[in-house]
């Protein structure tokens, strides 16, 4: 039987594996409590990364986890809360680019 790998190899085996998704979400998307319920949905199925209002009116996420989180987590960002009211959702995917720890609403 192998032994497992030590905790800090662990972490970067992890790591590596990850990939990330960046998702731009345009229409009536600010002030519809989107980050919140995006946060909620993200920590939910245990996405890392963040969430954000940008100046023109839209809101970016970045998200590490696997195809089945990015899968729920893209759902969810087509629809949004029911006080939104998506237009467009552009998505790319990468590895893994930054390591996060939890998934936060950046200002």
């Amino acid at each position: 039987m192998r032994a497992a790998a030590p905790p800090l190899l662990q972490r970067v085996i992890n790591v590596t594996a990850m990939q990330q998704v960046r998702v731009i979400v345009r229409g009536r998307v600010q002030g519809v409590g989107f980050r919140y319920h995006t946060q909620q949905v993200a920590q939910e199925i245990g996405c890392v990364g963040w969430v954000r209002n940008l100046s023109d009116g839209t809101v970016e996420c970045v998200a590490q986890g696997d195809d089945g989180q990015f899968e729920r987590l893209v759902a969810f960002l087509q629809v949004g809360p029911p006080a939104a009211h998506v237009e467009s959702v552009d998505v790319s995917y990468t590895d893994a680019l930054d390591a996060f720890d939890s998934f936060t609403i950046t200002r």
